[in-house]
């Protein structure tokens, strides 16, 4: 033991500041992701706010079958998975090739403003995407439509429809997203030794064959590791997205677990009920993750752990 505090000990003087850098990190993970853990006790409880977690009633999985047995339990499992493999589908790709497309860009001023302009969607909030995908696709005065109507063609209802609304999600996500999502693979490029790329031109090989045979397979790994932390998020379709695209015409196909926790949770007081939904999807990623990261080792990646 007292080797221990003399070997903690020596490093801490020896690399203290760093200790001092990745400490308000570990106080946010800390404060704000495991100490609410131990909330998750009341999906097993009857929780009464005034009792509090230590006197109310233990009931077991209650809460859990009486979700798996709702009428709206397939359609919510639908409805997420769906949503969740149009954004692995359609959106994951799209900052991987932007971020080829960029590094392959050879005019510096250009490049900045290009990722100026493809960043600025991801610091605006959920309501303004929303409300700009209103003011475009209303039946109503909506610039698209009013388009179409100009050229002779009937409105379509993207925003009350059954058929748009998933497509609408999706595009929206790629607007607000995609060049945020290009930093993390523009550093994995910016990692490449440069002298692969002189002997392959040595070799004859062109730009394309530089990027297929170099960028890409020095990416893969970043490619993996992401992609798995991405199925840790599977059942997560964005709450604020969706609450503010739904109503009446597109429940059926919009409503997720997100929107039926707050709706038939937390606004009517079912706390446990609550906290068994959202331990049930944590439970759900968490062996998607698993099985992800296995799988990545059992094909020779490295994986996140």
């Amino acid at each position: 033991m007292s080797h221990l505090l003399t070997v903690w000990n020596r490093q801490l003087r020896k690399q203290g500041w760093l200790y001092l850098l990745v400490t308000p990190g570990i106080l946010y993970f800390v404060i704000f992701k495991y100490l609410p853990m131990t909330g998750l006790v009341i999906a097993f409880q009857n929780y009464q706010p005034f009792l509090g977690i230590a006197h109310s009633k233990w009931v077991g999985l209650k809460h859990f079958d009486r979700f798996i047995h709702e009428p709206a339990f397939w359609m919510l499992m639908r409805n997420t998975f769906v949503l969740s493999l149009y954004n692995i589908v359609f959106f994951f790709p799209l900052p991987i090739l932007i971020a080829l497309m960029l590094n392959e860009l050879r005019i510096q001023w250009m490049k900045r403003v290009i990722q100026t302009v493809i960043y600025i969607p991801h610091f605006m909030s959920w309501v303004v995407v929303v409300g700009l995908a209103y003011m475009f696709f209303t039946t109503q005065d909506g610039i698209v439509n009013n388009w179409l109507s100009m050229g002779g063609a009937d409105p379509i209802p993207f925003l009350g429809s059954v058929g748009w609304f998933r497509p609408m999600i999706t595009l929206e996500v790629i607007w607000k997203e995609t060049g945020w999502g290009t930093i993390i693979f523009l550093a994995a490029i910016s990692g490449v030794d440069p002298g692969l790329y002189e002997s392959a031109k040595l070799d004859g090989a062109n730009r394309f064959r530089q990027m297929w045979h170099i960028t890409l397979p020095a990416i893969r790994s970043t490619i993996i590791i992401l992609a798995i932390l991405r199925l840790g998020s599977f059942m997560e379709n964005g709450f604020e997205q969706i609450f503010l695209m739904l109503n009446s015409l597109n429940r059926d196909v919009g409503e997720v677990f997100d929107t039926y926790v707050y709706t038939s949770g937390v606004l009517q007081g079912n706390f446990s009920y609550s906290a068994a939904i959202g331990l049930f999807k944590s439970v759900i990623s968490l062996v998607l993750v698993v099985a992800a990261n296995y799988g990545a080792r059992k094909w020779g990646e490295e994986g996140i752990y």
